[in-house]
């Protein structure tokens, strides 16, 4: 199951770069709940982040070779009431397709029109460790995408039991619930 956003919980972000106030015009664009700002609330899931961020970025050329490290950076959250949230409890179908949908422009759009006006998606994680599964649905190697059975196997291949929670920060206002606590420097091994 994923955690509810109760006040005060404590969620983490992994980056390159330390991140005390997060800008949404530097959110990718095409990731599982759409552009945002990513959180988790598994502190060792977001540390992997931050050095795969890192290792990412060195890649890039977003910063020297010689960086050692990735960021953590820790949040607390104080929800507002004015928020539009949803979180996917289960690695389902619908999750499934929100996933997909954001990720490819022309696959259930029906589905990313009506999340547009949400604040915050939440839901199980699709990582890079999941990743060669997704590309294998949406290339239709389970069957055909959005059928029963193409979700179904594509589903039981993620172990959705193994997959942690990530929280998708979409709006202006849904930052504004973020208090930044502290960040911590990630060592690569």
């Amino acid at each position: 199951m994923v955690r509810e956003l109760t006040d005060g919980i404590m969620l983490f972000h992994g980056s390159y770069c330390e991140v005390q106030n997060a800008d949404l015009s530097r959110c990718k664009k095409y990731k599982d709940f759409g552009k945002g700002f990513y959180l988790t609330s598994n502190k060792e899931q977001a540390k992997n982040f931050a050095l795969l961020s890192t290792s990412k970025a060195i890649a890039d050329g977003l910063v020297s070779p010689q960086q050692k490290n990735g960021f953590l950076s820790c949040f607390r959250f104080h929800p507002s009431e004015m928020l539009r949230t949803i979180i996917f409890q289960e690695a389902n179908a619908e999750w499934l397709h929100c996933v997909v949908g954001h990720r490819r422009k022309n696959l259930f759009t029906y589905l990313t029109g009506q999340l547009e006006s949400f604040d915050i998606i939440g839901g199980k994680i699709a990582n890079d460790n999941t990743n060669a599964t997704i590309l294998a649905y949406i290339a239709g190697t389970f069957g055909e995408i959005g059928s029963t059975r193409a979700d179904e196997i594509c589903i039981s291949l993620l172990m959705p039991e193994r997959l942690k929670d990530q929280y998708c920060f979409r709006s202006e206002k849904s930052l504004a619930c973020l208090e930044w606590i502290r960040s911590e420097k990630v060592w690569t091994r």
